[in-house]
């Protein structure tokens, strides 16, 4: 009887013991993953934004918004952009685990400006963080947090490049959304054939290498009869 009894103690503490190192490795599993997700620095919701301007140009407008906003920035050899690392909120709720491995939330932004023509660039905006849940991520974009590429277009408008086409001669015409040099050509001249006059006269290289609302320099003699 004493044996019987002994056997299923045995058998409960094994038991107990087998849920125990059960729990402890889906705890250190667990661990190793919040651990990964809090410590390790992560790339998320990159944003573009495409401005009429030359890359040099828009590299400058990029450079001068964050100025405007205080934002600490270092300009690499290949012209990229990487803001310095600033505190997230501290009324993000981040929980007790980063508490507990010194986490300290925070985020920074790694920007690229793209030649996407003569005239054009993307500016592509990654916002990269540590310690952000990543439901609060979308809150930590450029557009969000600093409304960034507003303020790029702002600081166009105010100062828009110097133009390349001539003083005299010719009229200017502004591109409508959704309108390329052959529209534009068909509109102004009454043949879509002249774009590539236009384009050669404004410096552009395609029927698309334009942006809505760009100022289009147009010569008199190609100008059809009506046109002012």
């Amino acid at each position: 009887m004493t044996s019987s009894y002994a056997s299923a103690a045995l058998s409960w503490l094994f038991a107990i013991m087998v849920c125990a190192l059960s729990a402890f490795a889906g705890c250190y599993v667990g661990y190793r993953h919040q651990t990964e997700h809090w410590t390790a620095a992560d790339t998320a919701l990159g944003e573009e934004h495409e401005v009429g301007y030359p890359r040099s140009d828009a590299i400058q407008l990029v450079e001068e918004a964050l100025r405007g906003d205080g934002i600490l920035f270092e300009v690499q050899p290949d012209n990229s952009i990487i803001t310095l690392w600033r505190n997230a909120d501290i009324n993000t709720p981040t929980g007790w685990f980063p508490l507990i491995i010194g986490v300290q939330p925070r985020y920074r932004y790694e920007i690229q400006a793209v030649s996407a023509g003569s005239r054009k660039t993307r500016i592509i905006v990654n916002v990269r963080t540590e310690g952000i849940p990543d439901e609060q991520l979308s809150s930590y974009r450029a557009s969000n947090r600093f409304a960034l590429f507003k303020e790029i277009d702002e600081l166009a408008l105010r100062n828009p490049p110097a133009s390349t086409a001539p003083a005299s001669g010719g009229v200017n015409f502004t591109m409508l959304p959704n309108e390329d040099l052959k529209a534009l050509a068909t509109r102004a001249t009454g043949s879509a054939e002249n774009w590539q006059i236009i384009a050669k006269d404004n410096g552009l290289s395609s029927p698309t290498d334009v942006t809505a609302f760009q100022n289009i320099w147009v010569r008199n003699n190609l100008l059809k009869r009506g046109t002012p």
